[in-house]
């Protein structure tokens, strides 16, 4: 079972601190988007574009399983939650829900391809939020503040996990 998983929009950090709490607790990191590009054969943003959302999120699910099935910390796509079979996943699960406001959002996703946030990534952004935070929040045991330092951002999430974990 997965020691911890992170949910939360684009650009907010799930991979970079699943690798660095990975590395606090001597664990393996697993990222599920680069699960659904070895299932897919292709990256998940030119997996999405070419086969469609339906098809892109049936091998998001499959990657989920396969990530909360191992002694990991996992960072999800940021879409997961889109999917009542992964939520209903993500809610038994450890998860945390990183957050941070659009502006930081758009820094950290910069000019890359993604093809959810069309060609205006703050508008975007706004409506990813809108859409998605209900799911997060509901999937999540708490959600953390993921501005700021990577170091900052690990030190709150570990406080985070000592305050809410069983």
């Amino acid at each position: 079972m997965a020691r911890l998983v992170l949910v939360g929009l684009p650009g907010v950090g799930k991979s970079t601190l699943s690798a660095a709490l990975a590395d606090h607790w001597r664990c393996t990191a697993i990222d599920t988007d680069d699960l659904v590009a070895q299932r897919g054969g292709m990256s998940p943003a030119h997996l999405l574009r070419d086969q469609g959302e339906t098809v892109f999120r049936q091998h998001e699910l499959d990657a989920l399983r396969i990530a909360l099935a191992s002694d990991a910390v996992v960072a999800t796509g940021a879409g997961v939650v889109t999917t009542p079979d992964a939520r209903e996943l993500l809610e038994k699960s450890f998860s945390l829900w990183l957050d941070c406001d659009d502006e930081t959002l758009l820094l950290r996703v910069g000019d890359g391809e993604r093809p959810l946030l069309g060609d205006d990534h703050r508008q975007g952004l706004v409506k990813l939020r809108s859409e998605r935070e209900v799911w997060y929040e509901s999937v999540a045991r708490v959600r953390v503040d993921a501005s700021g330092s990577l170091e900052d951002v690990v030190q709150r999430v570990l406080a985070q996990i000592d305050a809410v974990a069983p």
